[in-house]
C-alpha cells in the first residue's frame, strides 16, 4: 500500500515551485511586502504545525477535535447514507480525518494538498488504519480547482476543510476558494468547514505567539525555505516572528520583522528591507455565526446546520452547494 500511495501523489511539483518563485518575488517587490500563506507548509512547515497544534495556548485543534466527536453521529447522519467521496483540502497530518470517516460510509478518500511528502506519510498513516479504503492523494494547491481522480467514480462528494484554514484569507479570496472547491466538488456535494470564532486579544495573540517560540520557528522556516530552495540570503539574525490582532479587520496578523536595516537576495534579485518593516505572511480572520453564513453563501453554499463548543471558541458548519438537494 505504501508504494501505491507514493505512485499517487500527482506530479505537480515543478509547477509548485514555479509558482512559489514567482509569488516570493512579487510579494518581495511590493512597497507592503507579503508573501502567500501557503507557502509555509514544505516539509519542515508541515511538521512545526503540526507541534503548533498540540500547544496549550493553540486551542483550535483541540476544541474542533472535541466538536466533532461529539457530533459525528448527527453529522453521519445528516450527510444520509449515500457512499460519499471524502476530499480534504489541505489534509496535511490528517488527524481529525479518522473522526468524519468514522461517521460515514465513504467511498473513497482524496486528500490535497501542498506538501507531497508529508500527504505521502499521512496517506500512509491512513491506508494502514483503513486498508480497505480506497485513498487517493492529490499533490496541489488546493486554492485552485483540482481535477479529482478517474478512480473516485460518480459517488457523492463531500468536502473537508477543517482547521479555519479558510479564515487565511480575505474575505474576497475567501469567497473565490469556496466557489473553487464548489467546482472541484461538483453537484450534488456537501461541505463540511471550520471556522475559529472571534474571541479576547489576549486569547488569540497568544495563540499566535506560544511561550516555547514554535510559531516563531514556523514563520520564520519560510525565511529558511526560501535561502534554501531559491538561493536567498535573508539574515536569520536580522528577522523576528511579530503575530498581532487587527481589531478592524478581525484577524489575527502574523509578520516576519526586519530588527535591523537588512540587504539580501533572492533568486539573484536585490532586496532590503528598513528595521521595523515586515513581510506580512499570513492573516487569520475570526467569525461570528452570522459572518460565516455570509461567506459560505457568498461563495455557493448553503449553510444547514452549525456545531460548536460550550465557551463558544470553534464552529464547524455543515453546507451544501447551493441548487442542490440532500437526500439521505
Amino acid at each position: 500500500m505504501a508504494t501505491a500511495v507514493r505512485e499517487l501523489i500527482d506530479t505537480s511539483r515543478d509547477a509548485l515551485r514555479a509558482q512559489f518563485r514567482r509569488d516570493v518575488l512579487t510579494g518581495l517587490s511590493q512597497q507592503r511586502k507579503a508573501i502567500p500563506a501557503r507557502w509555509f507548509y514544505d516539509h519542515r512547515g508541515s511538521q512545526l504545525f503540526e507541534e503548533i497544534t498540540r500547544l496549550p495556548e493553540y486551542y483550535p485543534t483541540r476544541v474542533e477535535t472535541g466538536i466533532l466527536m461529539a457530533h459525528a453521529t448527527r453529522i453521519g447522519r445528516m450527510v444520509g447514507s449515500k457512499h460519499h467521496v471524502v476530499v480534504e483540502f489541505g489534509a496535511g497530518s490528517a488527524t481529525k480525518t479518522p473522526l468524519l470517516l468514522g461517521a460515514i460510509w465513504p467511498a473513497a478518500y482524496v486528500p490535497i494538498d501542498i506538501s507531497g511528502e508529508f500527504l505521502s506519510e499521512s496517506c500512509e498513516a491512513l491506508a494502514a488504519r483503513y486498508p480497505d479504503l480506497p485513498i487517493y492523494p492529490v499533490e496541489a494547491d488546493f486554492s485552485q480547482p483540482a481535477t479529482l481522480p478517474a478512480e473516485v467514480g460518480q459517488h457523492p462528494r463531500l468536502g473537508f476543510f477543517p482547521g479555519s484554514t479558510i479564515g487565511n484569507m480575505e474575505p474576497m479570496a475567501a469567497a473565490d476558494l469556496l466557489r473553487s472547491m464548489r467546482r472541484t466538488l461538483g453537484a450534488g456535494s456537501l461541505l463540511l468547514i471550520g471556522f475559529d470564532r472571534i474571541k479576547s486579544e489576549t486569547e488569540l495573540v497568544c495563540a499566535y505567539d506560544d511561550a516555547q517560540g514554535v510559531t516563531a520557528a514556523f514563520n520564520l522556516n519560510l525565511a529558511d525555505r526560501i535561502n534554501r530552495e531559491l538561493g536567498g540570503t535573508i539574515p536569520r539574525d536580522g528577522i523576528a516572528h511579530r503575530a498581532v490582532w487587527n481589531d478592524e479587520r478581525a484577524r489575527i496578523e502574523m509578520h516576519i520583522a526586519a530588527t535591523r536595516d537588512i540587504d539580501f537576495e533572492v533568486c539573484g534579485r536585490a532586496f532590503a528591507m528598513a528595521a521595523g518593516e515586515t513581510i506580512h505572511t499570513e492573516n487569520s480572520h475570526k467569525y461570528d455565526p452570522r459572518s460565516a453564513d455570509t461567506l459560505l453563501l457568498a461563495g455557493g453554499w448553503e449553510p444547514l446546520q452549525g456545531f460548536g463548543d460550550a465557551d463558544d471558541k470553534f464552529m464547524v458548519i455543515l453546507a451544501r452547494a447551493i441548487g442542490d438537494e440532500l437526500t439521505a
